[in-house]
């Protein structure tokens, strides 16, 4: 089992999603011997898991079932275990764009938090890109290392603890993107600019409050990156339902004056009607090149 990489069968170490439903799953790490307790009943590692393919509807003691899936980048933001806030898939995806991130980039990332960006980055620069991640906290930094290593992604990435404001990211002129999610990434700037290649890159940071984004601007614009854009991802979800009503015969050449018939039968029809509390504003996103002059 990898994040980067589909495997067909179980094993010993890999990490599974215990899929309930899309509002109930959960991760695990499958080991011989051990037992994971659903609402369904008792999930038997070495007698439903191991050796079983990913995808497998698995019958509980009680007699329900569950799937259990292959770890995503995807699966894995809705299921981690939460050290930080972190980014989930509306913005994630726009960042991805946004850095024109592919297959062989090198990436410069700060902080790594929960490691839910983290996932998604290496997926996308998977099999010969690199991600070098910095995080000022001594144990998240261990935590995420350790993570890496166990969803066997830890030759994709290198966990730096060291202040990105004071140290920088540990590297010069390779990166072809940096993403910045600090309380201050106008301090971060010029190290970002050391960071990313000679000519061209991007950089990209995120920040919940609008005088963040303004420091951030003024400091792009200071050390001489362009196309300078902020963006907000706001999600807007409609629920849609079945809608009946009368139709009304009109009487085609029937003058105004006269009462209109009365209604023949009944038609049903799709209406999209947008919730009535919405997840709003998570953060600004801000995108710079470096100039290549």
């Amino acid at each position: 089992m990898s994040f980067v990489e589909y495997g067909e069968l179980m094993k010993e170490g890999d990490t599974a999603i215990i899929f309930l439903g899309h509002d109930s799953m959960f991760p695990v790490k499958v080991q011989h011997g051990s037992q994971t307790q659903t609402k369904y009943g008792v999930i038997r590692h070495s007698a439903d898991l191991i050796g079983k393919p990913f995808g497998s509807k698995v019958t509980c003691s009680k007699g329900g079932w569950v799937y259990v899936l292959h770890p995503t980048p995807e699966l894995w933001t809705v299921n981690l275990p939460h050290r930080t806030q972190i980014l989930y898939s509306t913005d994630i995806s726009m960042i991805t764009m946004m850095l024109e991130l592919k297959p062989g980039s090198v990436v410069c990332e700060s902080g790594t938090g929960s490691g839910s960006l983290s996932h998604a980055i290496i997926r996308t620069i998977a099999p010969t890109g690199h991600l070098y991640t910095v995080e000022f906290h001594q144990q998240r930094a261990e935590k995420a290392e350790e993570e890496f290593r166990e969803h066997k992604v830890g030759h994709l990435v290198t966990v730096k603890n060291m202040d990105v404001c004071k140290s920088g990211f540990g590297v010069t002129d390779v990166a072809d993107a940096v993403f910045l999610d600090i309380p201050s990434p106008w301090e971060a700037i010029g190290h970002a600019k050391e960071a990313l290649k000679v000519k061209g890159g991007r950089i990209c940071s995120f920040s919940p409050c609008i005088e963040q984004v303004q420091r951030t601007c003024l400091a792009l614009e200071e050390h001489g990156f362009t196309e300078l854009d902020t963006l907000e991802i706001l999600l807007r979800v409609y629920d849609v339902r079945t809608v009946s009503l009368p139709i009304a015969d009109l009487g085609a050449g029937t003058p105004s004056s006269l009462p209109c018939p009365a209604p023949q039968g009944v038609a049903q029809f799709k209406s999209g009607v947008p919730l009535k509390e919405v997840v709003g504003h998570t953060g600004y996103l801000t995108f710079a090149t470096k100039s290549l002059f």
